[in-house]
């Protein structure tokens, strides 16, 4: 696999931050919920908890970390696969990086 272009590189750093307080924003929501449900007891709710934190923060090693050149295109596929990359973030990387996602994920461009 080639390097990623420097441009891409210095807004992958970027876009990582916001991503990574998206997808921790989701997270909260999500625990939040969990710890709304009035149809479970408090111990059950704190299992719950434990145990989604637990995924997420598998989910968060995967996506996440760490953050390398030798990994950019692998991230930045991972990431909009996850849906934790948005269809205008990805835009703003060049064609190349574009086309290497692309071909990672499976996608044929028309």
């Amino acid at each position: 696999m080639r390097d990623i272009k420097e441009s891409d590189w210095k807004f992958l750093r970027q876009v990582h931050k916001i991503a990574l307080d998206r997808f921790c924003e989701k997270v909260l929501r999500e625990l939040e919920h969990i710890a709304s449900d009035r149809s479970r007891s408090s111990h059950q709710k704190y299992l719950d908890i434990s145990a989604h934190l637990q995924k997420r923060d598998r989910e968060i090693a995967k996506y996440f970390d760490p953050l390398k050149r030798s990994n950019a295109f692998l991230m930045i596929a991972g990431l909009k696969h996850q849906g934790i990359m948005t269809d205008e973030e990805l835009s703003l990387f060049s064609p190349e990086t574009r086309d290497t996602v692309d071909v990672i994920l499976g996608v044929a461009r028309l």
